[in-house]
């Protein structure tokens, strides 16, 4: 099940439900003058997006191909996009080019750190690095800067068929989506360190207005509120505990 929707002014989200697992995979498209896709998606997927992207722009034209960090429904699908677009080249953190991502993919990698800028035409874009939030070491998210929509990747994850936008708070179905991973054999699929916290402030002080999630709605908002929220729970469900099972200052046992 496949749906698409503009998020922001030629920012379009294409999301891919899978019931079997109960989960949606986004892809945005931002249709400018340089063409990115941010997220590259499954290869098992690669035909359904194509097509629906191809109902947007020609495929070939796209110029940039984004995603947060190494794993599969982020650049699964790196390598097929870059053999239709001649002319695209990944983009991601200098961490993940280097490691992994120059080795793995057709063409090199641009590279970003903290203070490179992409501007697509319309569109100005920072890749902010985070490591370890929400995932690996190479992990990073894309902020949009004039219209602060963040692309924040496995941040706000929710289970589930959603609606594609809502203004209401999704911090709920957040702690949902934590608390069962938490119960499953996904366990510690978010690591929580002593910096997690000072990582989403750093988001949350680019004051955001749109949260691209890649797994749930895109939610309309307060967005830095909506980060510092989060980090909140996440130090509830992740954090470090005491001995009797309360949450500690980051990094602090409680004894």
């Amino acid at each position: 099940m496949i749906s698409t929707t503009e998020i922001a002014p030629d920012v379009y989200r294409i999301s891919v439900f899978v019931p079997e697992i109960n989960l949606e995979f986004s892809h945005f498209l931002v249709r400018d003058e340089e063409p990115l896709l941010f997220h590259a998606g499954l290869r098992g997927m690669f035909p359904v997006v194509r097509e629906e992207i191809s109902r947007l722009l020609d495929v070939s034209k796209l110029r940039h191909i984004g995603f947060s960090h190494f794993e599969s429904d982020e650049c699964g699908a790196l390598n097929h996009w870059l053999e239709q677009a001649p002319a695209a080249q990944p983009v991601c953190g200098l961490v993940g080019a280097l490691v992994s991502v120059n080795d793995f993919s057709i063409r090199p990698a641009r590279a970003l750190t903290r203070e490179d800028v992409l501007e697509t035409g319309r569109y100005r874009f920072r890749f902010l690095p985070t490591p370890h939030v929400p995932h690996g070491w190479d992990a990073g998210v894309l902020f949009e800067e004039k219209e602060r929509t963040l692309f924040c990747s496995d941040l706000f994850h929710q289970w589930g068929h959603r609606e594609p936008t809502t203004d209401d708070d999704i911090l709920e179905r957040c702690r949902e989506a934590l608390l069962e991973a938490e119960a499953g054999p996904f366990a510690n699929y978010i690591p929580y360190t002593h910096h997690t916290g000072r990582v989403i402030e750093s988001l949350a002080e680019r004051e955001p207005k749109t949260l691209a999630v890649m797994h749930g709605s895109t939610y309309y908002g307060d967005g830095a509120q909506a980060l510092r929220n989060l980090a909140t729970v996440m130090r509830e469900l992740l954090g470090p505990k005491g001995q009797e099972g309360e949450t500690t200052s980051a990094g602090m046992i409680k004894t």
